[in-house]
């Protein structure tokens, strides 16, 4: 099977029905990724398939062949605008605590900031709507809060 990871084409010789997520990390060897959960529950792995993100722990990679896969490395490489608001926030916000789940948190602050209308500011309710799935065990919501918000000013 061939994945196009980063905007770089992959060839994946594995058992089609394997979670991406292990595709990821341990054929192509990129660690940013990370298992939480194994069920779709927490958002640890959290990646973004043709722009949407997806669950890579439960997508089997013939769900992804022939799609663009994007990973935190790449989302947070500065390339992207939203990526790099995103990325900026949280480091101004001070936002990590333990770390384990901001690559999952970060994937999904880009995907909801990139379906939000041009300069349309998201209330409070609407980002704790779009971080729902993405649990952090260090409880830092209020932090997460303040930089999507952040970003979301930074990109209108």
């Amino acid at each position: 099977m061939k994945l196009i990871v980063n905007n770089r084409e992959f060839a994946i010789d594995a058992d089609p029905a394997m979670p991406l997520l292990w595709a990821l990390r341990d054929v192509i060897g990129l660690t940013g990724t990370k298992f939480g959960c194994g069920a779709a529950q927490c958002g640890a792995c959290t990646v973004h398939l043709d722009g949407q993100p997806v669950r890579s722990c439960i997508t089997p990679i013939s769900e992804a062949e022939g799609k663009k896969l994007t990973t935190i490395e790449a989302a947070t490489d500065g390339s992207d605008r939203v990526g790099a608001a995103v990325h900026a926030a949280w480091l101004k916000h001070d936002v990590a605590q333990c770390g384990y789940c901001q690559s999952g948190q970060i994937m999904s602050a880009i995907a909801f900031l990139k379906s939000q209308p041009r300069g349309k500011a998201p209330t409070t309710a609407e980002i704790d709507a779009a971080m729902d799935g993405n649990i952090c065990r260090c409880g830092t919501y209020a932090r997460i809060r303040a930089a999507v918000a952040d970003a979301a000013r930074t990109i209108a």
